[in-house]
């Protein structure tokens, strides 16, 4: 991207290559310094979630991918704006570091694809747009007063502030860093958890953390507080999807389109009729345009009646499923790939066939991780037990990398429980097809009602009131329901509610200190529930010395 016209030699202004090595440094500078300010504001009484420390990872594998390709980019902006996204992608740990690996490549994404002639300050506002839009597609259920609401509205204080013909860059940057300020202090409005709490949202804080950081590579200068009332939603986008599939379109077509207003309506309707995957953003005459079609002659001819196409893009998806489909043809077999909290964990995974990936307080696994043991598993098809709900979002992410490189076919079980995944890996069956197993185990996984005890690390309000430092809390399918200060004793409570549903089965994973406490537990069940079946496993995880499963 060019300079915008009228701006002073004096300032940075557009990112540049200099710009974007200021940032990287920066973001991982800048969250380095505040992870530990952003851990605690964890609104859990265990610090399982580490949001600042996933996000300082994330960015910290950017800037080193980025590092990494320095000598081949030759300069060339869009390299390097690759590098950083992938980096980004492969070293994505937790749900926040999903997040924001998503935010920055959609973001980069929008800025690689920007010609000479483009000002930078629209292109890095839209670009804002498509990461905000991305990052709603990305969530399943997305929640307001988190990280999506503070990019949402730094996205619309972006496009508000470039509607200005003047504005720089750096001004759209500014305008954008300074809502997302005010967004994040009105997290606790949106959110009882966080009100009850007294403490914003801790992705929406790194998020603020990240748009300092590219505000002072663009400026040279650390902001500033401004805060301003936001405006109104903005409605997201829907972001396209790729399938690959012989059955679909067999080209994509992608274009910017110089054209009135008035004439994108029609335009809309003759793509419409001429494929699927239709996303046309953009305004002020200046439009993206991207059609799944098989009539590519039709697609591009429809863009010249209603303006002038230029850099058009063609990609043909029948070769890409060629290729995917001759690298599968090198691989055989089924491959389970688990992610396990503890030594014992790793033992019952592995002697029941699976590839572990190790996890543990502030060792999240990352995209580049998972991705890695997929391909490394050697098998046509792969099944990810994530066992957790910060790695389900890592786990999806290295799932997509992984068809979308023609490696394997992966399916991610959403288990949320280390319990849940050896339910699952109790019903693997390689002698079925491959989507029968995945169901099976999936019915399996869901099935097995899991809970905990674990120990307060800091004073927090729980669904069952508020905790003290050292309270012993008993978890209940991932809630915190019950608060005493005898480890047996609430764990008895859990098993209650556990059972309270019937069951025929009840599995306890004793952790790295868990002493007498799976021998008590099971001794309870014989006790009161003898027509029940008790195992007992040593799993060695830390900071829950007892995982529980009924099914």
């Amino acid at each position: 991207m060019e300079p915008d016209s009228g701006e002073q030699a004096t300032d940075i202004a557009t990112f540049d290559l200099g710009a974007l090595l200021r940032f990287a440094d920066l973001a991982v500078d800048g969250l380095s310094e505040a992870r530990e300010e952003i851990d605690a504001l964890n609104v859990y009484p265990v610090p399982d979630g580490d949001t600042g420390t996933n996000m300082y990872l994330t960015v910290e594998a950017a800037r080193d991918a980025l590092a990494e390709r320095m000598g081949e980019t030759g300069g060339d902006l869009r390299v390097a704006f690759q590098a950083y996204a992938r980096g980004a992608l492969l070293g994505a740990r937790g749900n926040s570091g999903v997040i924001l690996s998503q935010l920055i490549g959609a973001l980069f994404r929008r800025m690689g694809q920007a010609g000479p002639e483009d000002r930078s300050a629209v292109v890095f506002a839209e670009g804002m747009q498509a990461a905000s839009d991305a990052a709603y597609a990305a969530v399943g259920e997305p929640v307001e007063g988190t990280i999506l609401t503070v990019a949402r509205v730094a996205a619309e204080a972006a496009i508000e502030q470039a509607k200005d013909p003047e504005a720089r860059v750096a001004q759209i940057i500014g305008a954008a860093a300074r809502e997302a300020r005010v967004a994040l202090a009105r997290t606790p409005d949106q959110l009882a958890l966080l009100r009850d709490a007294g403490v914003v949202d801790a992705g929406g804080r790194g998020l603020c953390v990240v748009f300092d950081a590219a505000e002072t590579a663009l400026t040279g200068q650390r902001p500033v507080s401004l805060p301003n009332l936001i405006g109104s939603r903005a409605i997201p986008v829907p972001m396209p999807t790729n399938d690959l599939t012989p059955e679909g379109p067999a080209y994509e077509v992608m274009y910017l389109l110089d054209a009135d207003d008035s004439a994108i309506p029609e335009l809309r309707t003759t793509l419409q009729a001429l494929g699927d995957s239709l996303v046309v953003v953009g305004g002020e005459d200046l439009w993206n345009v991207h059609v799944h079609t098989d009539d590519v002659g039709s697609a591009v001819e429809a863009g010249i009646v209603a303006g002038t196409p230029r850099r058009i893009r063609v990609t043909h998806f029948a070769e890409q499923v060629s290729r995917a489909r001759e690298k599968r043809a090198e691989r055989r077999g089924r491959s389970v790939v688990a992610v396990v909290a503890g030594p014992g964990l790793a033992r019952i995974f592995t002697d029941a066939g699976a590839s572990v990936i190790r996890t543990g307080p502030g060792l999240r696994p990352s995209t580049g991780e998972i991705l890695e043991a997929i391909e490394q598993s050697g098998a046509e098809e792969v099944i990810v037990l994530p066992n957790d709900p910060d790695s389900i979002g890592v786990a999806e992410a290295a799932a997509s990398a992984a068809e979308e490189s023609g490696h394997a076919h992966v399916v991610v079980i959403p288990t949320k429980a280390q319990v849940q995944g050896i339910a699952a890996m109790a019903v693997h069956e390689p002698g079925r097809t491959f989507e029968s197993d995945v169901v099976h185990m999936t019915s399996t996984a869901r099935g097995a009602r899991h809970g905990a005890i674990t120990v307060a690390a800091k004073q927090a309000m729980t669904t069952a009131g508020l905790c003290e430092i050292g309270d012993v809390l008993g978890v209940v399918d991932g809630d915190f329901m019950l608060i005493g200060d005898d480890r047996l004793e609430v764990a008895i409570g859990v098993l209650q509610k556990l059972l309270d549903g019937g069951g025929e089965l009840v599995t306890v994973v004793g952790g790295a200190d868990a002493g007498e406490l799976p021998a008590q537990c099971e001794a309870y069940v014989d006790r009161n529930h003898p027509g029940v079946d008790v195992i007992v496993y040593d799993g060695g995880q830390e900071r829950y010395p007892l995982l529980l499963a009924v099914e």
